[in-house]
């Protein structure tokens, strides 16, 4: 039983990266005519760890989408990066009781 559901555990994990890695920005992706927008941005904060390290092994992967809107993609990648690795946690302050 413990098997079967390693398995099942390993299949989900794997399935779920591979969809994640057909997101990530690339090089490719600046011949797209529509650029990368807000939720996009904070799409690519999200998966930024993801996509470093897949872009240490593939040249065109990116973890930054050169064809975007602007400010609006730069807030949304940033807010997401910074809420994703706890850094608005880290600056409130715990409450002495």
């Amino acid at each position: 039983m413990k098997l079967k559901k390693l398995i099942t555990i390993l299949l989900v994990l794997i399935i779920c990266l591979a969809l994640l890695s057909t997101c990530m920005p690339n090089a490719e992706s600046a011949m797209n005519p529509k650029p990368a927008g807000f939720f996009k941005g904070v799409w690519h904060g999200w998966i930024a760890p993801l996509s470093l390290i897949v872009g240490f092994f593939n040249d065109t992967t990116r973890v930054y989408d050169p064809n975007n809107t602007g400010w609006w993609y730069d807030f949304g990648f940033y807010m997401a990066v910074i809420s994703g690795f706890g850094g608005l946690s880290l600056a409130r302050r715990k409450q002495k009781d």
